[in-house]
């Protein structure tokens, strides 16, 4: 098998939607530019002098490190530029990884890897980054946090995606051909387990599924759990990894193109009437409202001309003025927002 081409910037932020953006930031043109200053507020320094060991610590971190990536490509400021080397520097010389190898730790590996993952891709060639930092935190990837992606979880579907998510990011900063091959094969078989055909036939487990009154397109495997919030992560890290593959040439969107776009018109068409429509015994449907649909909307509708009417309600109504960003959520209504409504 010929060695893989890697393109960059080419994580979850390509360059066509980068450029995009950052037109529009430098115009000070809206939405994007009042997006922007929101992301902007965690656009700062970190003042740690190590890798933080906490949960909570690891996030502001992977949050500020992502920021100033993208507030240095929308703006050029070397001042953000290096925030974002300064954090993912500290990371490579001091973070030794996570322990156990299991539970709660392989969710944590995920949501941190699928921020600091995309922060270095879109630092990998500033020139003041030096050849030996950049190595460092490559090295620091590979063995810090593959052990918890790479061991996939037993926990529901969306702590995998999430895994997954973390790992083609960080393999295209890495250009490891074997990490990435090793995401795609995941996110092909987790795609075909978390979102549900009835063509499918029969629920192999319904407990599994936790216990669905009805069998529809687009049913999550955690649809039925809290009828949104986990499901939410889910698809957003699905959609997450499926641009990563897009953007290395590999399309995952395409093969699941139905799955995909039932589950996302679904979740919008329960998160907008305010009815599960009695696929779950909860007919009520979350209040949670996260900052996502957009990678996906983006791609179905705007590269493959694809209608997807409730997702784009959802999104014009409520997700660009009410939803916010957590974990790997991150301010997609800026990233991956080219219909400029």
């Amino acid at each position: 098998m010929a060695q893989r081409e890697f393109v960059h910037p080419g994580g979850v932020y390509g360059k066509t939607e980068l450029d995009f953006v950052k037109a529009k930031v430098t115009a000070h043109e809206q939405p994007w530019f009042g997006q922007f200053i929101k992301m902007r507020q965690l656009a700062v320094a970190s003042t740690n002098t190590s890798a933080p060991g906490d949960e909570s610590g690891q996030k502001e971190d992977g949050k500020k490190a992502c920021a100033n990536a993208l507030a240095w490509y929308y703006t050029g400021d070397e001042t953000f530029a290096k925030n974002a080397i300064g954090i993912l520097n500290t990371w490579g010389q001091t973070f030794a990884g996570y322990q156990p190898v299991d539970g709660q730790n392989l969710l944590q590996g995920g949501w941190i890897g699928a921020l600091l993952g995309p922060a270095a891709e879109i630092m990998r060639d500033y020139p003041g980054w030096t050849s030996a930092d950049r190595s460092r935190v490559q090295t620091m990837f590979k063995t810090a946090f593959y052990p918890v992606l790479n061991k996939m979880s037993t926990w529901n579907g969306n702590v995998d995606l999430t895994q997954i998510d973390a790992m083609l990011n960080i393999a295209v900063f890495c250009e490891d051909e074997e990490e990435f091959e090793l995401g795609l094969r995941r996110l092909r078989s987790r795609s075909r387990q978390y979102f549900y055909l009835v063509a499918d036939g029969p629920l192999s487990d319904q407990n599994q599924w936790f216990n669905p009154q009805k069998r529809v397109n687009g049913l999550t495997q955690e649809t039925c759990r809290d009828n949104g919030h986990h499901s939410q992560y889910g698809m957003a890290s699905a959609l997450r990894a499926a641009e990563v593959a897009w953007n290395q040439g590999v399309d995952i969107y395409g093969e699941n193109r139905e799955r995909y776009t039932a589950a996302i018109e679904l979740l919008a068409t329960q998160l907008l009437s305010g009815s599960m429509d009695r696929v779950c015994s909860d007919n009520s449907p979350t209040s949670d409202l996260y900052s996502t649909w957009e990678i996906g909307y983006n791609h179905y509708h705007h590269r493959q001309n694809i209608s997807l009417p409730n997702t784009r309600l959802l999104i014009i109504r409520k997700v660009r003025t009410e939803s916010h960003s957590e974990w790997n959520i991150f301010f997609e209504s800026l990233t991956h927002n080219l219909d400029g409504q």
